[in-house]
């Protein structure tokens, strides 16, 4: 009887620890988003449309979660395509109101991280200035249109960066204050055709074009005079966009010091357990309760051993450190380079190739330096330091624009991130040109990662499954349609999966 009652007691021991974890736990999910996490997150992907407290491209977003509800929010910022397709009138209505543009979808967004951005539209903060961009002027205590300086910016980066810079020559002269110096409609007249005002004997047209070596400046009749405009406006005013992104650089980076992880609960409850244990064993006499504890510890260490065992040669999330610090971020997502354009042989061989410098030549020749959003730990300093590297592996000149004579170029030594088995056999070309994948599939949203890691697992299980729910693509192509009909037929389905197809079958990816 007292063995009973004791058994009893413990397992209320037990069950009362548990329950005081799970009640811990739960109630630390249910917290308020993070402000200060949600500021980051916000920067990171908001801020390029919307703005706090006025319309940008996007609506003002401050206070947000007061006129929509937190389920409807959560559903737009991950798919909001799919949310007007399900026929919500709110989604329509917006779409609607700001010239049918739909929004980019960031389903890679956890519901804690788009919790934290609401949190932190909703505290109302002001981006503050820090270091040395204190004192710094906005545009608007300036007087400045800065969405004509931003348009500006754009359309100087699409026509005008390959030639020009603001501060230096480079195949043509610096821009930065030209307005200082010629006259606006001059400078209109100028950019949509030199050729026809130098022949008019306009001397300032003629004096700019023996300066530059005669070289013609490219005309742009196409371009409006509100395009004129805004590119002038950008020449006299450049600083103030500078100035804005030093201000968001200067705040924390939610991102990168706040990671939220839920590991310390999974060793929590591993740690009372062990303290269970351990108490069973040295305090407990009772003999049943040891030998489930026994049971318990033998099943839970066979289980971790497995997992153990079979994470080895599994490198998912691996990040080096590469000799040059390459953004894809930078050059797929701002800039909007094709992957293939970089990895050109995907298309036509079983490897992607890793591009040679001279590929990054064919821009860098004409961008030396960056002029692009920074951080507090990314200067512009540190991107312009990064390019030079590119210029000592090449041996180029970037200030007679020529490459050394006689230089020894020293290649770049990349770090490899994705590497399969060598008993397993992966062709690129039919995956991206057969296929049709994109480089997302398996490489995840490198268009987003400063520091490209391994985004997928590659473990044979994780093919085999995509094998099995990727239905095969017969547009345009007689092979597989004749194919794929009689499989259809088969096994008695519409459509044909490449499982179906011969895509588990061992010796397509071992032999």
């Amino acid at each position: 009887m007292k063995s009973v009652l004791q058994h009893k007691k413990i397992l209320r021991l037990l069950l009362s620890s548990l329950t005081f974890i799970l009640l811990f736990t739960t109630q630390l999910s249910a917290q308020d988003g993070d402000a200060k996490r949600g500021k980051g997150l916000y920067n990171a992907n908001c801020a390029a449309c919307h703005k706090l407290d006025k319309k940008l491209i996007g609506p003002a977003l401050e206070g947000i979660s007061e006129r929509r509800t937190k389920e409807w929010l959560h559903a737009w910022i991950k798919d909001n395509n799919a949310l007007r397709a399900s026929g919500d009138a709110d989604a329509i209505a917006i779409y609607e109101e700001f010239n049918k543009m739909p929004m980019t979808a960031y389903p890679q967004l956890s519901d804690q991280d788009i919790d934290d951005i609401l949190a932190y539209t909703d505290n109302k903060p002001e981006a503050k200035s820090q270091g040395d961009t204190k004192g710094a002027s906005t545009a608007a205590d300036l007087g400045i249109d800065s969405l004509q300086v931003v348009k500006g910016k754009n359309i100087f980066n699409a026509n005008c960066a390959a030639c020009h810079k603001l501060d230096a020559k480079l195949i043509g002269p610096a821009l930065g204050g030209v307005a200082e110096r010629r006259e606006v409609d001059w400078l209109k007249a100028w950019i949509k055709d030199n050729n026809a005002l130098r022949a008019s004997g306009d001397a300032d047209a003629i004096a700019v074009y023996e300066e530059n070596n005669k070289m013609p400046m490219t005309a742009y009749p196409q371009l409006s005079d509100d395009d004129l405009e805004a590119i002038i406006a950008f020449t006299s005013h450049a600083d103030i966009l500078t100035a804005k992104a030093l201000i968001v650089a200067g705040a924390d980076d939610g991102l990168a010091k706040l990671p939220k992880s839920t590991a310390w609960m999974t060793y929590l409850v591993l740690f009372v357990f062990l303290l269970l244990a351990l108490w069973v064993y040295f305090f407990s006499k009772n003999e049943f309760l040891q030998l489930v504890m026994t049971i318990a510890l033998l099943l839970g260490s066979g289980y971790y051993m497995y997992l153990g065992m079979m994470s080895i040669g599994v490198d998912q999330g691996y990040k080096p450190i590469q000799p040059i610090a390459f953004s894809h971020k930078i050059h797929a997502g701002d800039n909007k380079i094709d992957c293939e354009y970089c990895h050109s042989s995907a298309k036509h061989s079983k490897t992607s190739g890793i591009p040679s410098a001279n590929v990054c030549m064919n821009c860098h020749k004409s961008i030396s330096e960056y002029n692009g959003p920074v951080t507090s730990e990314r200067d512009k300093a540190f991107y312009d330091a990064e390019i030079q590297k590119i210029y000592d592996a090449v041996g180029w000149d970037s200030e007679k624009l020529a490459y050394k004579e006689d230089y020894e170029e020293k290649p770049i030594q990349w770090i490899r991130i994705h590497n399969l088995p060598d008993f397993a056999y992966y062709n690129h070309s039919q995956h991206v040109t057969v296929a049709g994948l994109k480089c997302q599939t398996c490489h995840g949203p490198v268009e987003e990662m400063e520091e490209v890691e391994q985004f997928s697992p590659l473990t044979m299980g994780w093919c085999i499954e995509c094998h099995k729910t990727t239905d095969l693509k017969v547009e345009s192509n007689d092979y597989y349609a004749k194919i794929h009909e009689e499989l259809s037929k088969k096994y008695g389905v519409e459509k044909i999966t490449v499982a179906q197809m011969g895509g588990r079958e061992c010796g397509k990816c071992h032999y």
